[in-house]
Formats: structure tokens, C-alpha cells, sequence
């Protein structure tokens, strides 16, 4: 079952595949070390020990674009002989396909582990001038003159040169003009040297190519290739393009650019967080997937900066203004709140209890429920919109400067889905035979079975929720009958620990350990389902996978926030004939300020324990994991450990690895944006995490991890239309919290129109008895049996007792019904609603407008350069005919004057 080395390994058909004769003879007899030496240890390893950062083959000549590390099998002390063998002969069955496809391979053992062999691939010129014009790389033609990239800050520059890039230590990359490389247009290239003329970067990606669609067995008429499925079957256990030099000091080759160094010192330490990033340098290291993350993370953080600057004004005009609060003030008084007796808040085991319990949160409710928390909601409404469109003209730039303008036409497909295609249809397009991996049938088939797996596991998150919301409804019982008990006598701890801010914090513990758990297996789950689902390219895996994954973290994440916003204390009857969930339990009730506070400490538990999560997830574990690495080493290995082998012993970042980075960033960006309205500390909270986050990032990458396969990108990808529908819900969202969860619309109500008559009693516009208009009375003998409270023995049963609701009181007509003051704040709840939502859209569509999504400069500059390219290749090509044509012509004279002389003569 083995694919023999004669015959051709690669997946797909490509015309211009190379039979490089001496080139595998090259690389068999480097490869023949494996063969004929037992402990690999050659004459060339010794005098290469004292170069522990070259970046070459023992020859010093031919570069090393990537590694492949196995475990020797006859090494191992526990000696499986057929499994064994079988994974010997996979992997021997590949190596020779990979020197079949003209690949260099060199074998040396670990310095550190006899048991490990580190096997060293080159692609050599010709094998990478066939591969880069199979996957349309573009490659530089001729300098480029127009692309002068200017100073955002004009004549302010002056003032940000301590934040920019030193430029003496990180020097402007050279600009070329460029296009897709032809082998048969060479000559058109700009090919000073062949050893640079493809950077280390491109070199990477072309062997990643090749590695990844190179087969090593073909058993059932099943073909298994490439070395992602090797190494998570164990014949491989690690595969990687190196790092340059050590990230704390400079190669000691002078050739070297130490590109790993000047990342860590410009942008991974800690004293360079003042300063912006160098994204070319990030693009050029890393490419442009990494490069396109890290100028969206800084872009958005330093966005964030303006609506941080609003939320801590609108939070300081609250705090300052709290003590102004007149119902605050009434909640608090003896007076008032003292006397004002509630109705108990559960069945039998919950007594009745003073308003003025509530005093302290009051008081804080008074800093969130302000009127600064429209203004800034409204505000938020218009950032978003900017955020976005500025950022579309900001990535079109970075497609312009990165030449990534026609990149998805460019895209191969996966080679996963290669592997699959066994059914030949007709091109609608070219009416050419291709091949697909199902019919449509099978298509429809599969993509309903994926969307039936996304809907159950969506109700699965709903289940939990549920849970959570029981675990509430369950545990105030406990509260509210054992708290007072065990606080007696601790006034000051029971003033601000009440059952009901006792049971908002443990159940936001809970749910945030609930979704930390999910999103393990919600992460595999998903990725499960997107493999079954077999997108054609890359992008549409990942694209395919972003929305699965949202769709998860969307309900996991945001799904209790929802609840405590707009589901919590809202269908909960009064105390005659309250409403019960599941049949069984009484629906949680808000307290008499509403559920806002409830919402803010729900947002601030979530968003700093995932924030304090996350850093130990990408900080503490990896360093933790190199430690140990180290520790196991032998005492100063490290500076006869070959270079490859310093890589090995890092941390695999994962294929997903960026995934996860733009995840968490998205989630952080919804709970910005969908809640601010009752957290407007939100941005500066967000704007801390990401100066630290992209510094963060920025260090596991260059120190903790091994180096990524460089990749292209054009854009953000799924993530761009995911923030879009956001900024979109975040009006919404935002609109109904001011509306429904904040006691804001009903004080208006009250202010203009129930303080002073017909309604009211007093002689002008005011707040005061605003906290008595908002409770109705209930008659203590209209209870139910079952939902009578349990009153202290020693206290005086009341007659009546006070209820958070515009109801009629006892004795009237209508008793228990709402009354007009309901419909007045219903009414008046709904046209804030439309107007606030009609205004920000208005205003987000004509922003929209009149930001178009490219400059206009960015438009002509990537027509001036392929007018520019264009041309240039059409000159080329003219003195390629006329010189073709010159040489045709004087052979053709030469041949018309032999012939003639003759007959002349």
C-alpha cells in the first residue's frame, strides 16, 4: 500500500512539475544517512556544533525552509515491532516522494535525545520557481517609486516620533512593483541574487505547499498524504519552519537580518508598549495573516482610546452627581425607605423586609442609571460605525502596500478536499470535466447535517442557561432565609450583602466557570463539524468555522447577560398570583432600582475573569511548559543545541492559534458594544486588556512559540461582516436596556408628567415621591397559601406590604391591574425605543455613505501600479519579439546568402 518513490506523489495534476535528475541524487545521498549511519553522527555535524544558529545544511550552502522531527523507533525502549515498522515504512514512503519532488533532505540526530532525528528539508531554485507558478505568488518585478507612505499626523509628526519605529534599527522595506512569477518570463523578474530573491517567508509557505499534498500511502483506493495527518498519527512529531536567532541577542552571522531579535526589542518588550507596532516587519516575519491581526488589534485599540475617554466622563458625571440622586436619597431616608415594608420576594421560607435595605445599591445604581448613560449609548452607537468604515480604508491600504489586492483569486484548495474529489461534473463556466468531492445531492446531504448539529448544540448552551437561571430561582430561597441568620449583628457586612447581590455574584461566578467548560468542547465540536462540512479553500474553511464558532461563544457568552437584561424581573405577576418557571419556581424579581446593577456586576465578572483567564491560558502556561523543557536539558546545552532544536523544544502556536486570538477579541468587542449602556467603564476596561494583549501576544509568539508557516491574507475574513451585525444589534440592545432595564424612561414619565397634577400633588416639576409612585400596595391577607412569605415570629405581620409594579391598589375597581401610569411608561418606553433607534441608524447610514470603503488615493495608486506593471511586461515582452525576431532575421539572411552565393557565383 505504500506509494513507491518512481511513481508521482503529488495530488493534483500540474504541468510543469520538474524531473530534476541530479537534484534527487542530491538529496538521496544526503538522505542516505539515515540508511547507512547508526547514531548519525558525521564528520560535518562536529564542525557544525560550533554554529548553533546557522540556518543552513551541514554543507553551509543550501538554507534549511523547514524541519521534521521523528522519534527513531529501534531507540525506543518500549519496542512495538510491527506497529513500528508500519510507521517506518510511511514514513520512508514519503520522504522519497518528497526527494521524488526534488526536495534536499539531511537526517542528524538530537544532540540532547539519541532518540529524536531531526530531518532538514531544502527546496533548491528550480523546485521553487515551479511552485511559486503554481500558487501564483507575486514577486517583484522592478523598484518601485509610488508608494510613499505619508505621516497620518502631518505636521504633528514631530510630536508622535517617540512613538513611531526607530528606523535606523528597523529599516522601510524596498517597494517593488510586482506580478504572479512565470518561469518562462524570468527574465522579467528583478533577480539580483537567487539566494534572496525568494525571502525566507515565501520559501517557508512553498515547502508548507509541498509537505502538505506530498502522499505516503495509498490503501482501498484511499490516499493519505500530507504532513499534518503524519504527525497527528505520531510518525512525525513535529514539523516547523526555524526562527532566525535567538530572540535576546543578534545572529552571529553578518548575513543574517536577526529579524526575531529587532521583533522582541521593538515590539515584544515590555519598554517598547508605548510604541507602534512594525507591521511590516510583522507582515515580512510572520506574513500577512499574522501581519493583518496585529494591525486590526491596534487599530481597534486605539479606537477604543476615544470611546474610553467618553465612558470615564459619563461614569464621572454619574459618581459626582450621585449625591444628587433624590430617589436614592428616599430609598435610604428612615423616613421613607425605613418605613416602606416589601412584599416577600419568594414562597413561604422569604419574610418581609425594609426598603431601605437596598440603600447601598441604590447608590451605586445612581452612578450607571444616569443621564450620561444615554448620551454615551447613543455615542457608542456612531463609534461603532466609524470603528468599522475607518478600518475598511485602513485595510484597503494594507492590500495596496502588502500586495494582496487579487489575492483569493490566487487561492489554491485545501488539500483535504483534493483528497476527496472522486465525482467528475461539467464547469458551467469553462465546460471543461472537473473533479468535486460530491454531487449536489451530497452537498445539500452534508449541509444539513451540519446546521442540525449547530442547532442541538446551541440548545445545549440554552439547556445550561436554564440551569443557571434554576440555580438562581433555588438558591435566593437559601438566602434570604439563612443570610439574615448568619449576618446577625454584622450591620455593616448585611448592608451591602444582601440575598439578592449574594445570589447575582455567585450565580456570575458559576455561569463563568459553566462557560469557560463549554467552550472546550464546544471548540472541537465545532471544528468537528466544519471537517465534515469540506470547504474548497482555506478561507472558506476558516470562515466557515469563525461562524460556527461565534454562533457557540455568542449564546455561551452573552446569553445570561440577555436574561438578566431583559427576561429578569419582567414576567413575574404580583405577590397575589406571582408567575412560576417550570411550573415549580417563582420568577426572580429585580430590586426596586431594577436589574442594572444586577447587569454591570454580571459584565464586569465575565469580562475580567475571562480577561485574567486568557493571560494565564497564553502566558503563564506556555513559559511554564518551555521551563520545564529547559529544566529537563542538560546544564548549557542550549549553546551547542543547533538551531533547529532549540525551535523543537518551543511550543506549537497551532493552526487555529490565530483563530482563537480573533475570537476572544470579537467577544470582548460584542460585550463593548451589545451592554455599554449599563457598563460605560466597558472600553476602558477593553482598552487596558489590548495594550497589554497585543504586547502579550507579541512576546509568546517571538519567545514561547516555534515560528508559524507564513500565510497570506487579504482581510480579516468572516470577522469584518461578524462586528457588522454587532454594531448592527448593539442599537438594539442598547435602545431596550435604557428602555426596559434602567429605571430611566419611568423617572422621566414621572418627572413631566405624574409629579405635578392631574396626577401628582406637588406644584412643580419634581422628583420627590417618585420611589412611592413606583411600588404598589399589596393586601397581606390576599395572599396564597403557597406563596404566603414566612414572617419573623417576633415581628408584626403588616396588613400590607409594597411591590415593585404600576398596579391598582386593593379596594379599587380594577384592584391588582396596571394602572394608567403603567401605560404612560409603556407608551412612552416603546417611542424611546423607535426614536433612539431611527436616529443612530440614520446617522450610521449616512456615515457609512459618505466613508467609502477605499480612499481615493488608494484607488488611484492601485491602478497607477497596474497600469505601471502592465506596461512593463509589455515592454519586456516587445524586446523579448524584437530580439527574437532580430536573431530570427539574421539567421534567415545567413541562410538566403549561403543559398544564393553559390547560383551568384
Amino acid at each position: 500500500g505504500d506509494v513507491a518513490a518512481s511513481k508521482r506523489p503529488f495530488l493534483t495534476s500540474h504541468p510543469s512539475r520538474p524531473v530534476l535528475d541530479n537534484i534527487e541524487q542530491t538529496a538521496i545521498s544526503s538522505f542516505g544517512a539515515l540508511e547507512s549511519q547508526p547514531d548519525f553522527r558525521t564528520p560535518e555535524f562536529e564542525e557544525f556544533n560550533g554554529k548553533p544558529n546557522s540556518l543552513f545544511f551541514n554543507d553551509g550552502q543550501r538554507r534549511i525552509d523547514f524541519v521534521l522531527v521523528y522519534e527513531d523507533e529501534s531507540k525506543k525502549e518500549t519496542n512495538k515491532k510491527g506497529s513500528n515498522e508500519k510507521q517506518r515504512r510511511k514514513r520512508r514512503a514519503y520522504e522519497s516522494n518528497l526527494i521524488c519532488d526534488g526536495l534536499h533532505l539531511e537526517a542528524t540526530r538530537s544532540v540532547l535525545d539519541d532518540k529524536l532525528v531531526f530531518v532538514k528539508v531544502h527546496a533548491p531554485w528550480e523546485v521553487l520557481c515551479t511552485y511559486a507558478e503554481i500558487m501564483h505568488i507575486k514577486l517583484p518585478l522592478k523598484p518601485n517609486d509610488l508608494k510613499t507612505r505619508s505621516s497620518a499626523f502631518g505636521n504633528f509628526s514631530w510630536f508622535t516620533k517617540v512613538l513611531q519605529v526607530d528606523e535606523s534599527i528597523i529599516k522601510p522595506e524596498q517597494e517593488f512593483f510586482t506580478a504572479p512569477f512565470e518561469k518562462n518570463r524570468m527574465n522579467d523578474f528583478y533577480i539580483q541574487d537567487r539566494d534572496t530573491f525568494f525571502n525566507p517567508a515565501t520559501r517557508s509557505r512553498i515547502v508548507y505547499f509541498i509537505l502538505s499534498r506530498v502522499m505516503y500511502q495509498v490503501r482501498d483506493n484511499v490516499k493519505k498524504f500530507g504532513i499534518n495527518k503524519l504527525v497527528s498519527s505520531g510518525i512525525y512529531k513535529a514539523a516547523f519552519p526555524l526562527h532566525d536567532c535567538n530572540f535576546n541577542h543578534k545572529s552571529e552571522d553578518v548575513s543574517c537580518p536577526s529579524e526575531r531579535y529587532l521583533l522582541y526589542r521593538e515590539w515584544a518588550h515590555p519598554r517598547s508598549i508605548y510604541k507602534k507596532q512594525p507591521l511590516d516587519l510583522i507582515r515580512k516575519y510572520y506574513g500577512e495573516k499574522i501581519g493583518i491581526y496585529f494591525a486590526w488589534l491596534g487599530y481597534y485599540t486605539q479606537m477604543l482610546l476615544l470611546a474610553a475617554v467618553v465612558g470615564v466622563a459619563c461614569f464621572l458625571y454619574g459618581y459626582f452627581n450621585q449625591n444628587n440622586c433624590t430617589w436614592s436619597k428616599e430609598v435610604c431616608h428612615p423616613d421613607i425607605g425605613g418605613k416602606i415594608i416589601m412584599c416577600p420576594q419568594c414562597d413561604k421560607h422569604c419574610s418581609f423586609w425594609n426598603l431601605n435595605i437596598t440603600c447601598e445599591s441604590s447608590k451605586k445604581l445612581c452612578i450607571f442609571d444616569s443621564f450620561g448613560t444615554l448620551v454615551f449609548a447613543v455615542f457608542m452607537g456612531i463609534w461603532v460605525t466609524l470603528f468599522l468604515e475607518f478600518w475598511k480604508r485602513r485595510q484597503a491600504e494594507l492590500e495596496y502596500e502588502w500586495d494582496t489586492v487579487e489575492l483569493q483569486q490566487e487561492e489554491q484548495p485545501r488539500p483535504e478536499y483534493e483528497a476527496q474529489c472522486t465525482h467528475v461534473v461539467i464547469n458551467e463556466i469553462t465546460q471543461e470535466q472537473e473533479r468535486v468531492p460530491f454531487t449536489t445531492w451530497g452537498k445539500c446531504v452534508r449541509i444539513t447535517l451540519c446546521a442540525s448539529a449547530v442547532f442541538f448544540w446551541i440548545l445545549l448552551i440554552i439547556a445550561s442557561v436554564i440551569g443557571i437561571i434554576v440555580y438562581r430561582l433555588s438558591v435566593f430561597i437559601v438566602f434570604s432565609t439563612k443570610l439574615p441568620e448568619t449576618l446577625n449583628g454584622t450591620d455593616s457586612i448585611q448592608k451591602y450583602l444582601t440575598p439578592q447581590t449574594a445570589t447575582s455574584i455567585t450565580a456570575s461566578l458559576i455561569s463563568f466557570v459553566i462557560i469557560m467548560i463549554l467552550n472546550i468542547i464546544y471548540e472541537k465540536v465545532a471544528i468537528m463539524i466544519t471537517n465534515f462540512e469540506l470547504p474548497r479553500t482555506q478561507t472558506d474553511y476558516e470562515n466557515s468555522l469563525t461562524m460556527k464558532m461565534f454562533l457557540f461563544q455568542f449564546v455561551n457568552y452573552y446569553s445570561s447577560c440577555f436574561y438578566i437584561a431583559f427576561f429578569k424581573g419582567k414576567f413575574v405577576g404580583y405577590p397575589g398570583d406571582p408567575v412560576y418557571w417550570l411550573g415549580k419556581y417563582r420568577n426572580e424579581e429585580c430590586d426596586p432600582g431594577g436589574c442594572l446593577l444586577e447587569l454591570t456586576t454580571q459584565l464586569t465578572i465575565i469580562m475580567g475573569g475571562k480577561a485574567i483567564w486568557n493571560n494565564i491560558q497564553e502566558v503563564l502556561l506556555p513559559w511554564v511548559k518551555n521551563l520545564i523543557g529547559r529544566c529537563r536539558t542538560v546544564s548549557g546545552a542550549e549553546k551547542i543545541t543547533p538551531r533547529w532544536e532549540q525551535d523543537y523544544h518551543l511550543q506549537l502556536m497551532g493552526k487555529l492559534g490565530l483563530f482563537y486570538e480573533y475570537l476572544e477579541m470579537i467577544i470582548q468587542f460584542g460585550f463593548v458594544t451589545l451592554f455599554v449602556a449599563s457598563f460605560p467603564l466597558a472600553p476602558l476596561l477593553a482598552l487596558v486588556n489590548n495594550i497589554l494583549e497585543i504586547r502579550v501576544d507579541a512576546w509568546k509568539m517571538t519567545t514561547q512559540y516555534r515560528r508559524m508557516v507564513p500565510e497570506k491574507a487579504q482581510d480579516i475574513g468572516a470577522w469584518q461582516p461578524i462586528m457588522q451585525g454587532i454594531a448592527i444589534l448593539a442599537v438594539v440592545t442598547n435602545a431596550m436596556i435604557i428602555a426596559f432595564t434602567s429605571d430611566m424612561i419611568p423617572r422621566l414619565v414621572y418627572y413631566w408628567s405624574f409629579s405635578v397634577p392631574p396626577y401628582g400633588n406637588h406644584t412643580h416639576y419634581t422628583m420627590e415621591g417618585y420611589i412611592n409612585s413606583t411600588l404598589s400596595i399589596f393586601n397581606v391577607s390576599d395572599f396564597k397559601n403557597q406563596s404566603k412569605g414566612n414572617p419573623d415570629p417576633k415581628a408584626v405581620i403588616p396588613t400590607t406590604c409594597r411591590y415593585r409594579d404600576f398596579r391598582n391598589p386593593p379596594g379599587h375597581e380594577q384592584q391588582y391591574k396596571h394602572n394608567i401610569y403603567y401605560w404612560h411608561v409603556i407608551a412612552a418606553k416603546l417611542a424611546f425605543i423607535i426614536v433612539m433607534e431611527h436616529l443612530i441608524y440614520s446617522v450610521k447610514f449616512f456615515v457609512s455613505y459618505a466613508i467609502p470603503d477605499v480612499s481615493k488615493s488608494t484607488k488611484s495608486k492601485i491602478k497607477r501600479e497596474k497600469y505601471l506593471t502592465q506596461k512593463l511586461l509589455r515592454e519586456n515582452h516587445l524586446k523579448d519579439m524584437t530580439k527574437n525576431m532580430g536573431v530570427i532575421a539574421e539567421r534567415m539572411g545567413a541562410v538566403v546568402e549561403n543559398n544564393l552565393r553559390p547560383k551568384l557565383e
